[in-house]
């Protein structure tokens, strides 16, 4: 029977491939998204799904009542752009003006439907039901992750599962954290205000420039002095900004930077202790300084027994697929809100092409996917709600077409 349905999503594949190319060319940033959830409500409802729209501002959920009572699956994908102008040279390049999917969300979405259309022909299959979170804005901070979930998509869930696609790694392969999976992403921003003068008089001056490389020195003992070395945190400080001339000692400084960590009392520890460091040099070098700190996502955590599974199933059904048990890293995501309600888990499948020239980073504005990782992709959800909703997974299903 898992047969069939991996059949019918290679049937798809064309589909998913027009689809995904669609959104690439009309990428909407995030919180600005009108088209996209309006094109993802109208194929959901032409598969007979029931769709509820505006969820938590601008998402989507679907949902795909099985036969029988059984367990409730959600799945989900993201579906806004980023702030970056495409310079790819390929037909579906995008065509809003510094705009565009440079993390695969478009290929998210377009594995989401598609997987959606196999689920509702086989709807009488299911033992359970099956929730498709297609959320908005998950690249800025606050997401719409927790907004949809305030908004009731996790009422009557029991598990949740998501998938990234990925250029770090080739098509064809699959990866996952078991327990923390992603960082924690917080936002430092601190301004100081001093007193500017001639550069041949520093001694009427308070000069911020000094000051904020005072901070930028004595930040980082935090990590390096205060954290347990077993226990993993960040702290960068990525922009600096001040004055304009040489011989002007600038009255003012900003600093920008981002704290990365997974365990809740470390990531507490590092927000109260920055906020020390910044007040007792501000008072020493008679300096005002102003920190803001926002918290991002918390930290991605995988349930460990939902891993168990996965890593089970995928290594079951596919063994020509390569599926590795890999170290939680410094990225954040808003799925991580799911997790904090729900079991389940965010795995990463492969869609690295080096031939195709889908093999730069996430945010550049050259990346692409080699598109073959949404089939990945999609026979992996698909076969997880197999796994729970109809029967276990016990013997090799089929290979993945190419």
């Amino acid at each position: 029977m898992l047969r069939d349905w991996l059949e019918q999503i290679e049937a798809m594949y064309p589909q998913m491939v027009e689809w995904r190319r669609h959104l690439h060319q009309y990428p909407e940033l995030s919180f600005e998204e009108v088209e996209t959830p309006k094109m993802i409500a109208g194929i959901l409802e032409g598969y007979g799904i029931e769709t509820r729209t505006n969820v938590g501002g601008r998402g989507i959920v679907g949902t795909i009542y099985g036969a029988k009572p059984g367990k409730t699956i959600a799945l989900r994908a993201d579906f806004d752009a980023l702030p970056i102008k495409d310079e790819k040279d390929v037909p579906y390049k995008s065509k809003v003006d510094g705009v565009m999917h440079a993390c695969g969300h478009d290929g998210h979405t377009a594995t989401l439907l598609a997987v959606a259309k196999v689920l509702s022909e086989n709807r009488h299959l299911l033992s359970g039901n099956v929730v498709l979170l297609h959320q908005h804005a998950e690249e800025k901070v606050p997401g719409g992750a927790i907004a949809m979930i305030e908004d009731g998509c996790l009422e009557g869930v029991d598990l949740v599962f998501g998938t990234h696609l990925s250029s770090n790694t080739p098509t064809g392969t699959y990866s996952y954290s078991k327990g923390y999976a992603t960082a924690a992403a917080d936002v430092v921003q601190i301004q100081i205000q001093g007193k500017g003068g001639h550069g041949s008089a520093p001694h009427q001056t308070i000069d911020a420039v000094a000051i904020g490389a005072h901070l930028v020195t004595q930040l980082q003992y935090i990590v390096s002095r205060q954290v347990d070395p077993q226990k993993s945190a960040v702290l960068s400080i990525g922009s600096f900004h001040a004055g304009n001339a040489g011989n002007v000692i600038a009255d003012s400084a900003e600093l920008k930077g981002t704290v990365r960590t997974f365990d809740e009392q470390v990531r507490a520890h590092m927000k109260r202790e920055i906020a020390n460091i910044v007040s007792g040099i501000s008072q020493s070098l008679h300096a005002e300084c102003t920190l803001t700190y926002e918290d991002g996502y918390p930290a991605v955590y995988n349930h460990p027994a939902e891993a168990e599974v996965f890593s089970h199933i995928i290594k079951t059904s596919f063994p020509d697929s390569p599926v590795e048990e890999v170290p939680p890293m410094m990225g954040g995501e808003d799925f991580a809100y799911y997790l904090k309600e729900k079991p389940g888990l965010f795995f990463f499948t492969g869609a690295r092409n080096e031939e195709t020239g889908a093999s730069f980073p996430h945010h550049h504005p050259k990346f692409d996917i080699d598109e073959r990782g949404m089939l990945y992709a999609a026979k992996a959800l698909l076969t997880l709600v197999y796994h729970y909703t109809v029967a276990e997974i016990s013997e090799p299903v089929t290979e993945v077409s190419t």
